[in-house]
């Protein structure tokens, strides 16, 4: 077994959060102990780069059951828990994250889990399949495939995809329902929100609300913003779901226009300098940004700092910057994921059904390596609708709810079958 932890003392505390989630993610309960049984991953490497706290450190654990040899790393610098890392450690995975790395120590890490010729990866965000594009050519033959959690990730796999530079099956796990529809809304929104209130200790209702994106994160930042009291404006790009953001009852204007007005901004949409140096100089005095896309690029930090003509800590975890025109501009976590770097990440119940998905995906590669297509240009796979809906009805079970099911004759005039 390899690691490099910050702290291996600390695996204690880490224990007590994984078994913390583990009793409230049913799903992967009952994968855990199918996988026992099974072990559908024997022999076989997985890497994974997600953020590194307790609901994945138990999704690590769930895998490793089936088999797995895990190589475990963070997906970005502020998001892993050196106690939950101890914690993996002591279990016998291999762990290379800690918290606060930088870019060099986080490259390192990504090269560590890669160095060992994984069968599976597991990433969030792309980081491991580009490195492993660029870097590691050499080690693609003995990878079957993989599978990517988000939708920054996706976009990138896209874009490899269709210049027929992707060398490996991916499966994207994001756009399964079970995923985008709960984990991008609901955990989003509920997170979000999370790591804004315990970093600021500030109230939102009676403020405005600046949200940079309507797709489903920013439906469910922007559903949450207007339950806790707050005016929400919405900033968009793509007229549908800028009409979407109107008929659910939010304003909607450029950036420009918004940036006088907001007194907390959240960035949503996977996209490079949302909010720029001009904008900032429009903005009222004590505004607060901060972003919940992958990306450390949506809020522009470093053109800000350019600005600023004083620049210091304001609170743990927030940075002041003093304007020339005298007003500070708070920025939470660095501009990175405010409910990761700031926060606990999405809630236990939500990630139980993210990480179903994303386990029973790589189960799916791990059987059918043989079989899934390898042609360039056809290397993105959507997860069966079998799968989605199989994790739609454990979850469904374990609420205790029961649903309807079409007869034979309803079927038929449906579908004509």
């Amino acid at each position: 077994m390899a690691s490099e932890i910050r702290n291996p003392q600390l695996w204690q505390e880490g224990r007590l959060k994984i078994e913390w989630v583990r009793h409230h993610m049913p799903l992967l309960n009952g994968l855990e102990e199918e996988f026992r049984q099974t072990l559908p991953f024997k022999g076989l490497k997985v890497a994974l780069s997600v953020h590194l706290e307790a609901k994945t450190a138990y999704l690590c654990e769930v895998l490793a059951a089936g088999g797995a040899e895990m190589y475990v790393t963070g997906s970005n610098p502020l998001s892993t828990q050196d106690d939950v890392a101890a914690a993996l450690v002591e279990a016998g995975l291999n762990v290379f994250a800690w918290y606060d790395t930088t870019p060099q120590e986080y490259e390192a890490h990504i090269r560590r889990v890669l160095e060992v010729g994984p069968n599976i990866i597991i990433d969030d965000g792309g980081d491991l399949v580009n490195l492993m594009h660029t870097e590691y050519k050499d080690l693609i033959p003995g990878v079957i495939g993989g599978c990517e959690e988000t939708t920054t990730g996706i976009l990138r796999l896209i874009q490899l995809n269709n210049s027929k530079e992707l060398k490996f099956p991916m499966m994207l796990v994001n756009n399964a329902d079970c995923k985008h529809l709960f984990d991008n809304r609901y955990g989003t929104g509920q997170s979000v929100w999370d790591g804004i209130n315990r970093t600021t200790n500030l109230i939102v209702a009676g403020k405005n609300v600046v949200v940079a994106g309507y797709g489903w994160c920013g439906k469910g930042v922007a559903m949450r913003a207007k339950g806790l009291g707050a005016e929400v404006i919405v900033t968009e790009v793509d007229p549908i779901k800028a009409m979407e953001a109107v008929m659910d009852g939010f304003k909607v204007m450029k950036m420009e226009q918004a940036a006088p007005l907001g007194d907390i901004f959240v960035t949503v949409t996977g996209c490079d300098a949302v909010i720029v140096k001009e904008h900032f100089l429009k903005m009222k005095d004590g505004a607060i940004c901060c972003n919940a896309g992958h990306f450390d690029c949506e809020v522009d930090v470093a053109g800000l700092s350019e600005i600023a003509v004083e620049i210091k800590p304001a609170r743990k975890n927030i940075i002041g910057y003093k304007l020339e025109n005298g007003r500070k501009i708070y920025v939470i976590a660095e501009g990175r994921l405010v409910n990761l770097a700031a926060g606990d990440g999405h809630p236990a119940e939500i990630m139980d059904m993210s990480f179903a998905i994303q386990a029973l995906s790589a189960k799916y590669l791990a059987e059918n390596a043989g079989i899934i297509c390898r042609e360039p240009g056809r290397m993105v796979n959507d997860v069966p609708l079998e799968i989605d809906q199989e994790v739609a009805r454990r979850k469904l079970s374990f609420w205790g709810c029961e649903i309807d099911t079409l007869t034979p004759e309803q079927h038929r005039y449906l579908y004509g079958e």
